[in-house]
């Protein structure tokens, strides 16, 4: 049998003005994450400590915005938010878990599986 293929990022674009982050996957799916979204699902060790059975949303202290968005391999993104916190990789099958579209249910639970 073979493995499926997980969709890979193709874009991640910046949208400053609505404070979000557009993600552009190779099997078409296009989803909007609120920056302050992103920073309370923080994947970082400090954030979601060292079980990686669930992972816990924790909402930021303050209203964040992206500083920098880099690629991790071929497999995660990485984020340097304005509050100074930027050692959480996004893989991106993460990413498609706790996609907040309507399309895929949003995540609506404050818990996920790690």
């Amino acid at each position: 049998m073979k493995p499926t293929m997980q969709p890979v990022l193709t874009e991640a674009r910046r949208l400053p003005e609505e404070v979000r982050l557009r993600l552009t996957w190779s099997d078409g799916h296009v989803a909007e994450y609120a920056y302050d979204y992103l920073r309370g699902w923080c994947p970082c060790a400090g954030c979601q400590g060292h079980s990686n059975l669930k992972m816990h949303y924790h909402p930021p202290a303050r209203p964040v915005t992206a500083e920098s968005i880099k690629p991790v391999g071929n497999y995660a993104i990485s984020i340097a938010f304005s509050d100074g916190h930027g050692t959480g990789i996004y893989r991106y099958d993460f990413l498609r878990q706790i996609c907040p579209c309507e399309r895929c249910g949003g995540v609506g639970e404050e818990e996920v599986e790690g």
